[in-house]
């Protein structure tokens, strides 16, 4: 069966400092294990020549497409803190990006494809535990209404990786609006190389914001852009775990699933992360830390915003201090229909405030809480009574005057507040089961997180938060 890809690889007509051309390294035994049709139809693939023996093989690497142009991107990028001037695709090749039917263009990207020039002291491949865990949770990303790259595939490679020890490997195959991040203007700026910054910006422009005329309207976008991705993260109670420069698209997207969590009980300050020692992307660190990667993607762009440096820090000083208002503003237009409010008034940033104080004190748990209020269980996981009804009687008194009905702010909280989200303890129990030869497990999970707001019979259990004994308190990048 014939595989068609309608190829048109823009990044790869960059200057060639961009990226180095790098063919995947083929596997011994592809075997497809996953394979998302839904988005496969959406990209106007055929899901059954994916599913074919040279799909598989092109999804493994061992094949490439007519129209392939295959290439590790090169960027720079702060990692927790710290500048890292080279970094780059160590483990995942782009194999070219494609038109959509609708003209939407995406990167389709092979992660774990093997060694690059930018793979430093690593083997190039991933193990099937972190890609069992991205494929389940940037489609359940996806599903939340979440912009995020997405899985189209994911194949066992028939070969073992050595992580802390054998374990089974496997490829990735992910989808994009583009795999542009912060770092990528941050190589080039710590170069000094100009012409190539204005390259790329006119590639971001073009690619992603064509409605900006100027790279400080650019900048203005991906702010706006940024803003309204982390506050659709806390909606949910989303953990990046590692929030690098190089780890922040341009495009707006949640990238690079790492050490990423959603939590169980609330907790501010709460950390997944094995390598987040001191909690700077802690849960209520993130528009913090989003923020801080933003204005180093502003520092890069200087040269570009106005020839006069001092004029080009002021105007993007400027844009930057508009983030917090961007920020609260997303935030509250994510938090306020999850308590089931249409309209806005000044008060409803105290209110909301309110109810998480309430979970925070006793760690109750972040989706049940949320979606006790949309399935009429007001405070149900909640142990301070008095507490939550002196809430509840502003929270209701609130409702009132924008004359909304408790039916329909039910409605409209059972549409913001997912049933079902990808939670630590089962991801784990999937991939063990997995990773054991089982997939039913995960293939259970996938199937009931492509519906997350629909409560579904017999699914009790996915919206358990662990039982003792079965927390998982600690994330793992473990690719």
């Amino acid at each position: 069966m014939t595989l068609s890809i309608r190829f048109d690889n823009s990044y790869a007509r960059l200057p060639e400092r961009f990226y180095s051309r790098q063919p995947p390294q083929p596997v011994r035994a592809p075997r497809l294990i996953a394979l998302n049709s839904a988005l496969a139809e959406t990209l106007g693939l055929d899901p059954a020549a994916l599913a074919s023996e040279d799909g598989v093989r092109m999804l493994a690497g061992n094949r490439l497409p007519d129209g392939a142009d295959p290439l590790a991107q090169v960027y720079a990028g702060h990692q927790f803190g710290g500048f890292v001037p080279r970094l780059g695709d160590g483990r995942a090749i782009l194999l070219g990006e494609i038109l959509a039917p609708d003209g939407s263009r995406h990167d389709i990207q092979l992660k774990g494809a093997g060694r690059t020039p930018y793979s430093r002291m690593g083997d190039g491949r991933a193990w099937l535990g972190p890609v069992l865990r991205e494929y389940l949770v940037s489609e359940a990303m996806h599903a939340l209404g979440i912009p995020t790259t997405r899985a189209l595939a994911a194949v066992e490679t028939g070969e073992t990786v050595i992580r802390e020890t054998v374990r089974p490997g496997a490829v990735l195959t992910r989808v994009a609006a583009s795999h542009i991040r912060v770092g990528t203007f941050q190589y080039f700026a710590a170069r000094q190389d100009t012409d190539a910054l204005e390259a790329l910006a006119h590639h971001v422009m073009a690619r992603h914001y064509p409605e900006t005329e100027t790279v400080l309207d650019m900048l203005r976008a991906v702010l706006a852009a940024q803003a309204r991705l982390v506050a659709q993260w806390m909606g949910v109670g989303f953990i990046h775990g590692v929030m690098n420069t190089d780890n922040t698209s341009v495009a707006g997207e949640t990238i690079d699933y790492g050490p990423c969590a959603f939590m169980d009980g609330y907790r501010p300050e709460q950390v997944y992360s094995s390598i987040d020692a001191y909690g700077r992307y802690a849960y209520a660190r993130q528009a913090d830390i989003v923020a801080w990667n933003l204005a180093q993607l502003a520092s890069a762009l200087l040269p570009l915003i106005d020839p006069d440096r001092d004029r080009a820090i002021e105007e993007a000083t400027a844009a930057m201090h508009g983030f917090p208002d961007l920020f609260k503003a997303a935030w509250l237009d994510v938090f306020r229909p999850k308590i089931g409010l249409a309209g806005a008034e000044p008060e409803d940033a105290e209110l909301i405030h309110g109810l998480l104080g309430l979970m925070a004190a006793e760690r109750a748990d972040f989706t049940n809480s949320f979606r006790d209020l949309a399935e009429g269980r007001p405070g149900a996981g909640l142990g301070d009574r008095a507490g939550f009804e002196a809430w509840a009687g502003r929270w209701q008194a609130r409702l009132a005057r924008e004359n909304t009905t408790q039916a329909e702010a039910e409605a409209r909280m059972r549409a913001a507040n997912p049933a079902y989200i990808p939670r630590n303890h089962r991801i784990e129990a999937a991939i063990s089961a997995a990773t054991g030869g089982d997939l039913g497990p995960f293939q259970r999970l996938q199937r009931v997180l492509e519906r997350p707001f629909d409560s579904r019979t017999g699914a009790d259990d996915l919206r358990d938060p662990p039982a003792a004994g079965e927390e998982v308190l600690q994330t793992f990048c473990g690719t």
